[in-house]
């Protein structure tokens, strides 16, 4: 193998080595393009992760973190193809965690092996963007129905006209995610569109 080929295949591999998992990305970095035109439209924001990890993980750390990561990559990647939501998030493993939870301040949290899942992911980062912990949340899904119509009227879309978005406890549904047996690539896709609408609706 000639050595420019030779030092260029070292140079890769020591770089795919050094790029731990934690920062997800919705789609492979491309090459720099040309700026868009004045008149077309660029997504407003996006949704980034950070994974807090020990220096040196234990091997039960290790395999949260594999899950994390997993199920964080999948979540992010859906929510940035689907929306134009923007949060950055920090994600811990915390073994004193019954099963996983997000709060406003961006922060989520996964302590389950069985909560390490990209459903949970999803419904997490629902509740960082302000699902059940916004100020506003009271107001729009206080009375056990959402009242904001951008959300409401996709939800009958889906369903149909006699279709109403229900919401308790700082959830919602359906397409909430609430448990495991809800997911779907479809349900997935679906609760991201609403959690956007919830925005719109002043979420």
């Amino acid at each position: 193998m000639p050595w420019r080929r030779k030092a260029a295949v070292i140079a890769a591999l020591a770089a795919a080595v050094l790029a731990g998992p934690g920062i997800a990305q919705a789609a492979p970095q491309a090459a720099p393009q040309a700026a868009p035109a004045p008149q077309e439209r660029v997504a407003a924001a996006s949704i980034t992760w950070t994974l807090e990890r020990a220096s040196n993980p234990t091997q039960d750390q290790q395999t949260a973190y594999n899950l994390i990561t997993s199920a964080m990559n999948a979540a992010v990647a859906r929510y940035n193809n689907l929306s134009d939501l923007g949060k950055n998030i920090t994600v811990r493993y915390d073994p004193g965690v019954p099963t996983a939870d997000g709060n406003i301040n961006g922060t989520i949290r996964f302590g389950n092996r069985s909560y390490m899942t990209q459903r949970t992911a999803l419904h997490e980062i629902a509740h960082t963007i302000g699902v059940g912990t916004s100020s506003r949340w009271s107001s729009l899904g206080g009375s056990g129905t959402w009242r904001g119509a951008q959300a409401t009227a996709l939800v009958k879309q889906f369903d149909g006209s006699g279709a109403t978005l229900s919401t308790g406890g700082g959830h919602f549904w359906p397409y909430g995610l609430n448990y495991e047996n809800e997911f779907s690539n479809t349900a997935a896709d679906r609760h991201v569109q609403i959690v956007a609408a919830m925005v719109r609706d002043g979420l």
